[in-house]
């Protein structure tokens, strides 16, 4: 083990970022499938096991939960629940169903391959990049409760540590028309 790897290793995480891909938040434990220079531990995210009970204070999950198919995605979000500490916050980001689906009835595909497509099958640009699953807010406020979750609330990306990085929790359609576009991603935060 490098020393990097050793000091890595040492460092109590409090704020994961689970499925960080390329983006880097500072102040935030990075968890990727994907090795980069930022993340921290190269590993799936649906299990967890070198993060303890009850010890992180916030999850960021930006598009990764929809990568996890129908049978899946709650043992995800309870594995996320065993490992937030009491009053944690769950911060999730998916593509949201409802605005694909109303987008698509009033413009179709229009732009092609590009835009609701991606936001509803994946980018595919690698084996990880498919969705299996598809939410909206009733759906995944519901899970989220059935879970244990409470306090479930939509969150503004433009409010948060993180908003300097632009991720898919501030997808628009047209693509980076962020004041006059619409608003793609379904951003709920849950408090265990």
């Amino acid at each position: 083990m490098s020393t990097t790897d050793a000091a890595r290793a040492e460092r109590r995480p409090t704020k994961l970022h689970l499925g960080c891909g390329k983006k880097f938040i500072p102040g935030f434990y990075h968890v990727d499938v994907l090795p980069a220079p930022h993340v921290d531990l190269v590993s799936r995210v649906e299990r967890l096991p070198t993060i303890s009970d009850n010890t992180i204070e916030l999850i960021y999950a930006a598009h990764v939960l929809e990568h996890f198919s129908r049978k899946e995605y709650r043992a995800v979000l309870q594995e996320w629940y065993r490992v937030l500490a009491p009053a944690g916050i769950l911060r999730l980001a998916v593509p949201d169903f409802a605005a694909c689906a109303k987008l698509y009835h009033e413009q179709g595909l229009r732009d092609g391959l590009t835009g609701l497509v991606g936001l509803i099958v994946g980018g595919q640009r690698d084996e990880y990049d498919f969705h299996k699953m598809v939410f909206d807010e009733p759906l995944l406020t519901r899970e989220l409760r059935a879970i244990g979750f409470r306090d479930v609330r939509r969150w503004d990306w433009r409010t948060t540590e993180h908003a300097r990085i632009d991720d898919y929790s501030q997808a628009y359609l047209p693509h980076m028309e962020k004041d006059t576009g619409t608003l793609m991603s379904l951003n709920l935060e849950a408090v265990k």
